[in-house]
């Protein structure tokens, strides 16, 4: 078959194929992430039919996914109110990362796969998803609870902790050492703390420059200037996810809602074809001998997310049921644990198979614990002859000012905190 009649017929399937199982998942209330990675252990190597003709396409659309799933999230804040995050999430960011990224590093170096392999796991179990769990919180009808300000909060802090992270992450897997990982680092830190300032005084003039009243000419130069900047990110070694994400902050207004709208399709076909490609870097018979610590992870840090959201709430002025809402809602692991993977995943090869191993678990388990942590511990409490206390508290903690994104959601009645 001519190559470029087997890239069209093996393409049109598995974005025919991706189709289907999205709908699947989305009939049955699942998020359809493990079952991308499922298909991309099914058709790669050492899958049932492995795709030759397509390969090389699908590692370019799967670079674009991530820079896309970047984009999207940072059209979703602006950066006043990142600012304002940074300022009132900051304890909880800190205790996010000591509870969550320790089990990974722990279990790296237990595994003898030394710090460079620590680091690249402990980011894996570190960052939650952002995208499943803000699917997780609409379909449960939770955007107006109170918690939900301390979930995004907790998110925000995580997805700007990654414009320091990946490029120490990189510049560690390069073997750069310690002095190119420090250039590394503060390039980062000034590359993002210039792009703020520029979101903050003049990001009304970047957004007029790129506003368009024709859709065409909108998405192509927001598409055009996000690639352009993801590319010369990732030659300063700074990551082209990160500089797209900044990208994201720097639009604000009229033009990040249209942008959004013209670029959520896209997004969503090639974070699809993201997750399929990773899945077809990993090699389904290297999945089994690691199912168990995968496991025994994945239970140890479904427990510290549960108590990262826990305190976040408490700090700010939560009750009882919506703490546990709140840690049950952070669980979930999905795209930016596996993006860290696949950035490490070149120079150890045995974080692929474990990190593929716990998203499936915990992108499966988290919508689980989203609906079910609060009623359980209830019902344990009942149990036990205690009763749980008020829903909430009247008074507002240092983290109720946390921001809402710039689409404000429709509130909802008082009662929906209570509802399991």
């Amino acid at each position: 078959m001519h190559d470029t009649t087997a890239l069209l017929v093996e393409l049109g399937s598995v974005i025919l194929g991706l189709g289907i199982i999205g709908r699947f998942a989305g009939r049955v209330g699942l998020s359809p992430i493990p079952l991308y990675l499922l298909a991309g252990l099914a058709f790669g190597e050492g899958g049932l039919l492995p795709l030759g003709a397509s390969e090389e396409f699908t590692a370019v659309g799967a670079e674009i996914g991530v820079i896309l799933l970047l984009l999207l999230l940072g059209l979703e804040y602006s950066a006043s109110e990142l600012v304002t995050s940074l300022k009132t999430q900051y304890p909880s960011g800190a205790v996010d990362f000591v509870l969550n990224a320790t089990p990974g590093a722990v279990a790296a170096l237990l595994l003898g796969w030394g710090p460079v392999g620590a680091v690249a796991l402990a980011g894996v179990t570190w960052i939650s998803s952002s995208g499943v769990i803000a699917k997780v919180l609409a379909d449960l009808g939770r955007l107006g609870n109170r918690e939900t300000p301390v979930i995004l909060g907790v998110l925000v802090i995580e997805d700007l902790s990654m414009a320091v992270y990946l490029p120490l992450l990189t510049a560690m897997l390069a073997g750069v050492g310690f002095a190119g990982g420090s250039i590394a680092l503060l390039i980062a830190l000034g590359t993002v703390g210039f792009v703020l300032y520029l979101a903050l005084r003049h990001g009304r003039l970047i957004s007029r420059a790129v506003s368009s009243d024709n859709p065409e000419m909108l998405l192509l130069v927001v598409l055009g200037l996000t690639v352009l900047v993801a590319g010369v990110a990732q030659q300063l070694q700074v990551s082209a996810a990160v500089g797209a994400f900044l990208v994201g902050i720097a639009l604000s207004g009229e033009v990040a809602e249209g942008a959004r709208k013209l670029l959520t399709p896209l997004r969503d076909l090639f974070a699809a074809v993201f997750f399929v490609f990773f899945g077809l870097s990993t090699n389904p018979a290297e999945i089994p001998p690691v199912l168990l610590p995968a496991a025994l992870l994945a239970v140890v840090t479904v427990f510290t997310k549960i108590a990262t959201g826990w305190y976040a709430a408490r700090r700010a002025g939560i009750g009882s049921r919506g703490r546990w809402r709140a840690g049950g809602t952070l669980v979930a692991r999905g795209e930016f644990s596996i993006v860290i993977a696949g950035l490490a995943v070149a120079t150890e090869p045995r974080i692929g198979p474990i990190a593929t191993a716990y998203v499936l678990i915990l992108v499966i388990v988290g919508p689980l614990t989203a609906r079910w942590t609060q009623p359980a511990v209830e019902q344990i409490r009942k149990w036990r002859g205690k009763d749980d206390g008020p829903a909430a508290t009247t008074g507002a903690g240092p983290d109720a000012r946390v921001p809402a994104p710039k689409e404000e959601p429709e509130p909802e009645l008082a009662t929906s905190a209570d509802t399991p």
